[in-house]
């Protein structure tokens, strides 16, 4: 039985039923007030990379939205080998070297490191020379890090042949870390968006160009961020240089042909100093982060590192910042006081600015 139809006779009847004879029916319009509408939320809308943004960003720079912003940590060199290996295993403490610095460097959507040394059982315990391992038992200072991809395309990663990297990427994987370098991309997937992570080594040969522009653009078919790492450049230098006969290739040249092939960020590292970063066409070149973990103790610049932390809005990268670290003893990683710190950064920012002078790009 079908009630909808009738019910405006049933409330006609019962008006009727309520009206005496000969009285007015008056009606009454009520006038509804039209509803605000809704200020439209504010668009976030990234700005433009530059030296100025990088090194002195604005307020609101970095929007407070987890459901856009992802942020990359990324370390220098990390070489658990040598005296930092001979000091841990005669402590019987593998955390050591680690331990000041973990809870920033875990605290972070992805942590990448360069990984340059072999870690395996049985790795002999040399004070000095550059054959380089470590004891396994350093992988649990990377998973301390949070570390979720190694990269291993450097000089060192290969120093006990295949036998030493098969060893070191099954231990990777034994601890849910990723490793780029080796193969295809490493990927991460956070909250819903990819990053692609690709390894690179160009001490002791040259970097195969064509090799470099089909691995980023395998990798931008797979990701939404390429991040790509080289290993490339003299060592013990201010800016960015060949090393004739160790590492040919000249890290600017290689560093802008990697974004021409679709790489988001480039990252360098291997020179065992801090060098300075560039802007080339609205992406970010960090060509040295200075040593993480080292016993490079000879010199104030070797005991030097920053951490890079790279922020995106969705796919682009719209700040970055970095944290000095002083290495103490044989290889411990700790925070710079603020005032060398400071000194640091500064020194980083004027490096900037001098190459961007010497290619002819803003210096702000």
């Amino acid at each position: 039985m079908r009630l909808r139809p009738l019910l405006p006779s049933l409330l006609a009847a019962a008006v009727a039923a309520c009206t005496q004879p000969g009285a007015t029916v008056t009606t009454v319009h009520h006038t509804v007030a039209a509803r605000p509408s809704p200020s439209p939320s504010p668009v976030y809308t990234p700005p433009p990379l530059s030296l100025t943004s990088l090194f002195h960003p604005a307020p609101g720079q970095v929007p407070a939205d987890s459901a856009h912003v992802r942020t990359l940590l990324v370390t220098g060199d990390m070489i658990p080998a040598r005296m930092v290996n001979v000091t841990a295993t005669r402590m019987n403490d593998f955390l050591w070297p680690y331990r000041p610095t973990a809870a920033y460097v875990a605290n972070a959507d992805i942590t990448f490191t360069n990984l340059e040394s072999p870690l395996f059982a049985g790795c002999p315990e040399y004070e000095t020379g550059f054959t380089f391992c470590g004891d396994p038992r350093f992988i649990n200072g990377l998973v301390m890090d949070h570390v979720t991809v190694a990269n291993l395309a450097n000089n060192h990663a290969g120093n006990f042949g295949t036998e030493g990297i098969d060893k070191t990427v099954a231990l990777l994987d034994a601890h849910g870390i990723k490793h780029a370098g080796l193969g295809p991309p490493a990927i991460v997937d956070v909250r819903g968006l990819k990053f692609a992570f690709l390894g690179f080594n160009g001490v002791g040969q040259r970097i195969d160009r064509e090799a470099m522009k089909e691995g980023i653009q395998y990798a931008r078919g797979l990701a939404d961020v390429v991040v790509v790492q080289f290993h490339w450049g003299e060592e013990y230098q201010p800016l960015p240089v060949p090393a004739p006969g160790l590492a040919p290739d000249d890290p600017v040249q290689v560093g802008h042909l990697a974004i021409d092939d679709g790489a988001d960020l480039v990252i360098g590292n291997h020179p065992h100093w801090i060098q300075p970063v560039e802007v080339y066409k609205g992406k970010l070149i960090t060509y040295a982060h200075g040593n993480f973990i080292f016993d490079q103790n000879w010199s104030v610049e070797t005991m030097q590192g920053v951490v890079g932390t790279y922020t995106f809005y969705d796919n682009q990268l719209i700040a970055a910042s970095w944290k000095p670290v002083q290495i103490v003893g044989w290889g411990q990683a700790t925070w710079m006081a603020d005032a060398p710190a400071a000194k640091i950064l500064q020194t980083m920012e004027d490096r900037s600015k001098q190459l961007a002078a010497k290619l002819g790009e803003p210096t702000e």
